[in-house]
């Protein structure tokens, strides 16, 4: 009885309040587990008698706490705001595979919102998420990554009518990884085709802005969210959630993004290059191109206009190692970037 009077003095001053019950070690049993008893009650009372957003405070004020909320989607504003002319579309796709000449579509989601030139964000101004049935079964990974079954997309077909009206009006089209997405996208409609895209995978510092990685998990979690996960439309929403997340005075990640898409950048194709030099363009960051895909067969890098000189400089002096080399070049935009 002793010991539990002790642990609850440690407590109730830990509790803040400003002096504890001195027990006599003779008192009455009972008179003891009357005192105890109050201390607790007050202590609940207490904790009964603060809102959520209080009890977060008060535990991420103790530096030992890290706070997720539950991301809660935006709702679709009935009006659009004239201080935000400009529409960005966030697209996310489920496939049955990485192959887009192969592979299907098997949900898309996407959500469209506003924006001004100086890329804050406004709001959100539409969605629209479907499944489809591809011609065979889900592979077992990719259910067990997506949670998509052959049974929930049984009959299933994306509206493509929906979709379509959706992204028509969009200037820009963001995804988290457009160089994934954006083949799947095109192959589904054509609507795609003809839009700049983003990729906030590539096109945002976010080392810079101190997260840990680029998983779209990673993120949100870091900007202080949960997320039920792998399905497109909440993806759309996670993302918004991070692009629209400011950390400080920094401008937002959207911001940054929607500057660095409007750059234009030229891929570089180390073409006939000596074959002892693969190690040095893979370490450099090349990729290789197998010539499937229309383009030279070759390793290849993209770069900022401002660094091409660098780029073909590096490639005439170290590479082939001859000042009149001519690697070919070709200049991207928004409009062409992240296509198959």
């Amino acid at each position: 009885m002793y010991a539990v009077v002790i642990a609850d003095q440690q407590e109730t001053r830990m509790a803040g309040m400003s002096s504890a019950p001195q027990l006599d070690m003779f008192e009455a049993a009972n008179e003891v587990s009357l005192k105890v008893n109050r201390a607790a009650r007050g202590r609940h009372e207490r904790a009964g008698s603060l809102s959520e957003d209080e009890m977060v405070r008060h535990l991420e004020k103790t530096g030992q706490f890290r706070i997720l909320r539950k991301l809660v989607p935006r709702t679709v504003a009935p009006v659009r705001r004239p201080e935000f002319p400009r529409v960005g579309v966030i697209v996310d796709t489920e496939t049955t595979g990485l192959n887009h000449r192969q592979d299907q579509v098997i949900e898309i989601g996407a959500v469209s919102f506003t924006y001004d030139d100086a890329g804050q964000i406004g709001d959100v101004i539409g969605l629209y998420g479907g499944l489809q049935q591809p011609d065979g079964s889900i592979p077992p990974e990719i259910t067990r990554l997506t949670g998509i079954t052959d049974s929930m997309v049984e009959g299933q077909a994306i509206d493509l009518d929906l979709l379509d009206q959706l992204i028509a009006p969009a200037d820009l089209v963001i995804a988290h990884n457009a160089r994934f997405d954006r083949p799947f996208c095109e192959a589904l409609s054509p609507v795609f085709k003809d839009k700049p895209w983003a990729c906030s995978v590539s096109e945002i510092d976010w080392g810079a802005r101190s997260f840990e990685g680029t998983k779209l998990g990673y993120l949100i979690g870091q900007a202080g969210y949960f997320h039920d996960g792998h399905r497109a439309v909440d993806d759309c929403f996670a993302l918004l959630a991070v692009l629209d997340t400011r950390d400080g005075e920094e401008e937002l990640p959207f911001a940054e993004l929607y500057q660095t898409s409007q750059r234009s950048r030229a891929r570089v194709f180390a073409e006939h290059s000596p074959f002892e030099m693969k190690d040095n363009l893979k370490a450099r960051g090349y990729r290789w191109s197998d010539g499937s895909d229309g383009r030279p067969k070759s390793w290849w890098i993209e770069v900022d206009e401002e660094n091409l000189a660098d780029e073909l400089d590096y490639l005439r002096s170290e590479i082939y190692r001859w000042r009149e080399a001519d690697p070919p070049v070709k200049r991207l935009t928004a409009f062409d970037r992240f296509r198959a």
